[in-house]
């Protein structure tokens, strides 16, 4: 079972290596034949005219894949890619499952295995929102996140290890980490949104969607992560008080897990009663994602009780 797993997690791995590939190339040719259809040579004499020069037509730009010469092949590559990472996340969810079945607990207890659910986490939200959103645009800021995280966790020791003490509490062990995974989910998100809406404005690419969907994703993928974060905050001084005998010890990561709560709260404070919106706020969504990130790895780094895996 345990073999089962890490055939699937390089399975998933390789699938959102390719998927992304995949979203490149299509997003590329949909821009370059979007780029040819605004300006399409005519003969001058063929509308009626006694002179053999050539003119240029200009068409409207069309914002959507499956229209002109060559369309076809552009939505094939899209959409065989979105197809590609919901089998990468099948592959990942049944890595998971085979982990939970070898180890009996859920896989969050080194940095192999929350790198393996960060990377479904941000999975999930992303096939989540494009479904929602049909914004298929997302995965080029989202999948190299993925992506990133599968090949760091095939990086780390795999191995099974008895649970050191602090993580013998399986219940909260489950609920304190899934929201974790699931908050990352959804900032990866929002760090995509961002990162599209400061380039729309700098790259003339007709595959972009407009700002304002970009700001509404960027806002609702915060909307989902903050009681997240807020519900693993509070169960981790609740596990904290029965492991430790208190709830709070301003260890180096529940420090840095309280400033990524805070980030998100002053984006949706800014967002809800300031209604504070363009690149300011993308900003802010781009800094809580690298504080996660930032906590994330810092396991490598940190020392405290926090410091494991």
């Amino acid at each position: 079972m345990f073999a089962i797993g890490q055939y699937l997690l390089v399975a998933a791995t390789l699938l959102t290596i390719v998927a992304l590939l995949r979203s490149i190339v299509g997003f590329a040719r949909r821009h370059e034949h979007a780029a040819a259809r605004a300006g399409v040579p005519v003969a001058a004499g063929s509308a009626g005219g006694t002179g053999g020069s050539v003119l240029t037509v200009e068409r409207p730009a069309v914002d959507t894949i499956g229209h002109g010469a060559g369309s076809g092949e552009v939505h094939g590559l899209v959409w065989y890619a979105s197809r590609m990472v919901w089998i990468a996340l099948a592959c990942l969810t049944g890595s998971l499952v085979a982990r939970i079945l070898v180890t009996g607990h859920g896989p969050f207890t080194n940095q192999h295995e929350f790198a393996t659910s960060f990377a479904w986490g941000v999975l999930v939200a992303y096939v989540w929102f494009e479904w929602r959103y049909r914004v298929r645009t997302l995965s080029l800021a989202v999948l190299p996140v993925a992506a990133g995280m599968l090949l760091y966790a095939l990086a780390q020791p795999s191995e099974v290890k008895p649970l050191i003490p602090a993580l013998q509490n399986n219940l909260l062990l489950t609920l304190h980490i899934a929201t974790a995974v699931l908050a990352y989910g959804g900032a990866a998100v929002s760090f995509a949104a961002a990162v599209l809406y400061l380039i729309r404005p700098k790259v003339a690419w007709r595959g972009l969607p407009s700002r304002d969907l970009l700001d509404e994703i960027g806002y609702r993928g915060a909307i989902f992560t903050y009681p997240m974060l807020t519900a693993m905050l509070v169960l981790g001084a609740i596990w904290a008080d029965i492991a430790w005998g208190r709830y709070w010890s301003w260890d180096p990561k529940e420090t840095a897990s309280l400033v990524i709560w805070l980030i998100y709260s002053a984006y949706l404070h800014a967002r809800v009663v300031r209604d504070w919106r363009g690149d300011r706020a993308a900003w802010l969504l781009i800094a809580g994602f690298a504080a996660v990130l930032f906590t994330f790895f810092g396991n490598h780094f940190f020392t405290g009780m926090h410091a494991y895996g």
